[in-house]
């Protein structure tokens, strides 16, 4: 790459349209620290990338030696796990950790920090698939409580104004078809965050678009009526609360999240739930029962009539809402993936951009950084 950090964006490119995890390499000192912007992007939005840097020699290391750069302290606070192989024996088992660990439990980036040593070191008669040594990491979750699948089903039934709250974690736990199953079945209005567009295709009866600061007006008065707010795979963002104290202030919350961390961080939950959502989503449709929503659903309906995402199609010329649109109308039957950086551009595209499958949007949500449109497209 031209430049360290579009290089992390181009691995990151890889790992949200395929999920799997992407990687790059940098040297030691200033092409190291040109790493750490994706990485903390990478860490906001829950991407698995594995970030291998160099490092001086092991005998060097605390010397200032030329291009010598703390890399783990660095980043202690912005991926998900680090290394700093000191031994060459060590090597085969961190790499395979850091594997696991990248894209395991909730996604993230892991750094591996490879002195130069290491790097020329002979890995002969070295066990190449060693057992992992992770003590403390559990991305095996235990499964749900049927008595907590059945609680939130009471809660489903029992509403009449619910609303679904989708995230990220929607993409990342591949359960798009739980949750469009789980929407048809009940008929509870979906709204997604810009990280969880494409989980549900525009064109569903019940989809509201995405929500928040920059989302459909329509979404968020859905959500600012509702009396059930059922949240999958989301952290609350202050890009979609607001006021966090206001937001679904008259709803019972059900937050489901494989991050126990996220629950009752920034909202109270009255039914927080850790636990795989493909997995909640797969048990809750077994039992759920489509509530009394007919009212509710109209009034969807009329709050997406009144509020609609609109722009001046009388003006004379090209407006960048029309072009994205006529854009998003040719590449309909077309398999495409839209990567964009941060700013106006980014809004309209999620805006009139129609978005129908999982991992075709690919945009810098929680770090917002600009630059991130084109590396992330190569």
């Amino acid at each position: 790459p031209r430049h360290e950090q579009g290089g992390a964006f181009a691995a990151q490119g890889y790992a949200r349209s395929t999920g799997k995890v992407g990687v790059v390499m940098a040297t030691s000192g200033p092409g190291a620290t040109n790493l750490v912007t994706a990485i903390a992007d990478a860490k906001l939005d829950s991407i698995p990338i594995l970030c291998i840097t160099g490092q001086v020699p092991t005998k060097a290391i605390g010397s200032d030696a030329f291009q010598e750069t703390p890399m783990v302290e660095v980043c202690r606070g912005i991926c998900k796990h680090h290394y700093l192989v000191t031994k060459i024996t060590d090597l085969p088992r961190v790499m395979k950790e850091a594997f696991h660990v990248a894209q395991s439990g909730r996604p993230g980036p892991v750094l591996v920090d490879m002195p130069k040593d290491v790097q020329l070191g002979d890995l002969s008669n070295i066990d190449m698939d060693p057992p992992m040594d992770l003590p403390g990491y559990d991305a095996n979750l235990p499964s749900v409580p049927s008595e907590t699948i059945r609680q939130i089903a009471a809660a489903i039934k029992h509403s009449r104004r619910p609303m679904i709250y989708a995230g990220g974690g929607i993409i990342s736990g591949e359960a798009n078809e739980e949750l469009k199953h789980f929407v048809s079945k009940t008929g509870i209005p979906v709204t997604t965050t810009v990280m969880g567009i494409g989980a549900i295709p525009p064109d569903h009866e019940h989809s509201m678009d995405w929500l928040g600061m920059h989302g459909a007006a329509y979404a968020n008065y859905a959500v600012r009526d509702c009396d059930l707010l059922i949240a999958l795979g989301v952290r609350f963002d202050d890009r979609v609360t607001g006021k966090v104290e206001a937001f679904a202030k008259d709803a019972k919350i059900i937050h489901v999240d494989i991050d126990g961390s996220e629950l009752n961080k920034n909202k109270t939950a009255h039914i927080p739930v850790r636990g795989d959502v493909k997995q909640v989503l797969t048990e809750l449709n077994k039992v759920v029962q489509a509530p009394d929503i007919e009212d509710w659903q109209k009034h969807c309906e009329e709050l997406k009539a009144k509020y609609p995402m609109k722009y001046d199609d009388n003006f004379d010329g090209i407006l960048q809402q029309h072009a994205i649109k006529t854009l998003s109308d040719i590449t309909s039957e077309m398999d495409t993936y839209i990567t964009v950086g941060v700013g106006q551009h980014q809004m309209w595209a999620a805006q009139f951009y129609k978005f129908r499958r999982p991992r075709t949007w690919l945009s810098s949500s929680g770090l917002g950084t600009m630059g991130f449109g084109l590396p992330a497209a190569m």
